[in-house]
């Protein structure tokens, strides 16, 4: 199960209400304000013309952002947010940020529309969308559906493209939908068969995006201008007119500034760049009451700068909101800044399955650890030669839970056996698994593998993470005490995927399941090995993202029944969903295809206190949640001082 908060009842809610409640349609929607109020910053490029007007800015029926008075205020226009990234690609958690989605996660975990004025929903079979009059892209170019149809006719079934087709997540059962263009503002899509998964993709923090800005990408497309291909065939040794396409046409990513956005803020930096600059989406499509376009915030300074360093300088003051790259280890610290630097830090609970597991590599390439990691005493062995308790205490003073990677207990499907099931500290019974299994130790203590070599297992990582270590030396304490060496590999996240993926890493420690409190109608994608990505089994999941293309077909029966269960539960009644759910989840913590140490680590954020609206309490996740996106940051604002 692997990923690609001091805590109110928002955790019990999100259990039990994570799916769409009837029709978006019948989501009553606030009026839009009878006077709206011009933003101070683009004032000078509306009397110049430059700019329309607020009123034309917007669509005819702009999202009215409500705020309770209490843990959200009315604010003011105005101010720059600095934030530190580690990496120029993190430019693209503006997006995650920013958080417009045509449906979304609202503050109670509920989907509502968004970037869509409504949706009509018959039998999870038929999606009706309706757009808002009037909504424009960041350069005041309209949001239509003939966005919408360039997407699916010209990029999704492009074969040039799109090579494979349609993505995936499109597809049911290998099938792709109906797509029809009802009319300029309305859009419908629909399968033969339900498709529970098109509303929440298209809610995660990287969503399924199926619209494109159609008048900036025609430019770069065949069909649309001959000149493209002319420079092709002019010059045989350049890029192909898909591929400079494609280069053009990252919206996640984040990284073109000539690429339109429909986002609160507009990247203005090309990299490469040891610093980005958003600034505000003067077309951004929410209001507050008062008539105030969001977002508050006029622009977002991100410089980029080494992950090791991002505690530090957030303690110094240099950071206005700060949680990415920032550990438990590092609250101490950030609390004795607090009163220097003018911030506080707020602890929000996390919502992962696990924050640190090992994922021992069944794909591994050499015979010999391939056969031994398939072997579930030697799993079960390793799980219960960790002392979380130890862990727990020594690097998170008790407040975290001991458990395998699962769901947690405010999840409606918790079950106390998936916690606990062979996750108890018990040496005896792990030396007799591993004197079962034949692992004999030689002079040295250490035990020996079947070719007689030592049983040293290296556990790489993304080496972004001094806690990761941290819980490594614990682990390898205990590993040593049973005849096993654990050696630490760092490297870099590209390179430690890329390696899982070849199988020339034996096992890897990463975080857990993203979503740590699914319903039984929450797809249980993280349990089935079905995505690449997925560190214990990478080649089942490449040969299940190829269509058996590339990859491996799972070849053992657990693998092959949680496959069957995934499938089924796309097909069967809400009712027996839960079944399925239980069933897969029992799976995998009697298997321990990963191993889970702890979960409910408590998520540092540092905010100024010159910065309003953002929550002391809250849940720090990445899907749903978006990590900071569904509190939505275009409502933060900074108090008179920092506006200027």
């Amino acid at each position: 199960m692997t990923p690609s908060i001091l805590l109110t009842r928002p955790w019990r809610r999100l259990a039990t209400t994570v799916l769409l409640m009837g029709l978006f349609g019948a989501v009553a929607q606030a009026a839009p304000p009878a006077n709206l109020i011009e933003t101070p910053m683009l004032r000078d490029d509306v009397a110049a013309k430059k700019l329309p007007p607020v009123k034309q800015r917007l669509p005819e029926n702009p999202l009215v952002v409500s705020m309770d008075g209490k843990t959200q205020e009315l604010g003011q226009h105005g101010g720059t947010l600095n934030m530190l990234i580690a990496r120029s690609r993190d430019i693209r958690m503006m997006v995650v940020y920013g958080y417009a989605r045509l449906v979304g996660y609202d503050r109670n975990y509920v989907l509502v529309p968004d970037l869509l004025a409504s949706i009509d929903i018959k039998d999870d079979k038929e999606f009706t969308m309706k757009l808002r009059a009037g909504h424009k892209w960041s350069d005041g170019a309209p949001f239509t559906s003939e966005d919408f149809r360039y997407f699916w006719e010209d990029v999704a079934n492009d074969k040039e493209l799109s090579p494979a087709g349609p993505p995936a997540a499109l597809l049911v059962d290998g099938q792709p939908p109906k797509v029809e263009y009802l009319d300029k503002t309305t859009i419908r899509y629909t399968w033969a068969k339900p498709n529970p998964d098109f509303l929440p993709l298209m809610a995660s923090p990287s969503p399924l995006l199926i619209y494109r800005p159609a008048h900036y990408l025609k430019q770069f497309h065949k069909k649309y201008n001959p000149k493209v291909v002319e420079a092709e065939k002019a010059e045989p040794g350049k890029r192909s007119w898909a591929a400079i396409h494609n280069r053009e046409d990252n919206m996640y990513q984040f990284d073109n500034p000539k690429l339109p956005t429909l986002e609160p803020w507009v990247n203005t930096s090309k990299p490469p760049t040891d610093r980005f600059v958003v600034v505000r989406n003067p077309f951004f499509h929410r209001v507050d009451s008062n008539g105030r376009q969001l977002p508050y915030i006029d622009r977002v300074v991100l410089p980029i700068v080494d992950s090791k360093l991002i505690p530090a300088k957030a303690g110094a003051g240099e950071s206005d909101l700060q949680a990415r790259d920032v550990a438990f280890s590092n609250y101490t610290f950030l609390k004795k800044g607090e009163k220097a630097n003018n911030y506080k830090t707020y602890l929000w609970r996390t919502a992962k399955g696990s924050h640190f597991a090992l994922y021992p590599n069944l794909n591994v390439v050499d015979p010999v650890w391939r056969q031994l990691f398939r072997d579930v005493r030697f799993r079960r062995a390793l799980s219960m030669s960790i002392d979380r308790a130890q862990i727990n205490q020594v690097l998170y003073f008790g407040l975290a839970t001991e458990s395998n990677n699962t769901v947690v207990p405010e999840s409606p499907l918790f079950r106390k056996e998936y916690q606990t099931k062979w996750a108890k500290y018990d040496r005896k019974a792990a030396d007799k698994l591993f004197d079962e299994i034949g692992l004999k130790r030689g002079p040295d203590g250490i035990r020996r593998l079947s070719d007689g070599r030592p049983l040293e297992i290296i556990v790489e990582t993304a080496g972004e993470s001094t806690e990761q270590t941290d819980v490594l030396e614990l682990i390898r304490e205990t590993w040593r005490e049973v005849g096993i060496k654990l050696f630490s590999k760092p490297s870099q996240r590209d390179l430690l995927r890329n390696r899982v993926f070849s199988g020339e890493a034996m096992m890897s420690v990463f975080y857990g399941m993203d979503n740590g409190m699914p319903t039984a109608d929450t797809p249980p994608d993280e349990l089935a090995p079905k995505d690449q990505a997925q560190l214990e089994w990478p080649k089942f999941g490449q040969y299940f993202e190829t269509a058996g293309k590339l990859g491996e077909a799972p070849d053992f029966p657990e693998a092959i029944e949680l496959m069957t269960l995934w499938h089924a539960w796309h097909k069967v009644s809400r009712d027996e969903r839960a079944k399925i759910w239980h069933r897969m989840l029992a799976i995998h913590a009697d298997q321990q295809f990963s191993i889970g140490v702890i979960n409910n680590v408590m998520q540092p954020v540092v905010v100024s206190n010159t910065l309003k609206n953002v929550p002391e309490k809250a849940i720090y996740n990445w899907d749903p949640g978006a990590l900071l996106g569904i509190y939505r940051p275009d409502t933060f604002w900074f108090t008179d001082a920092r506006r200027n």
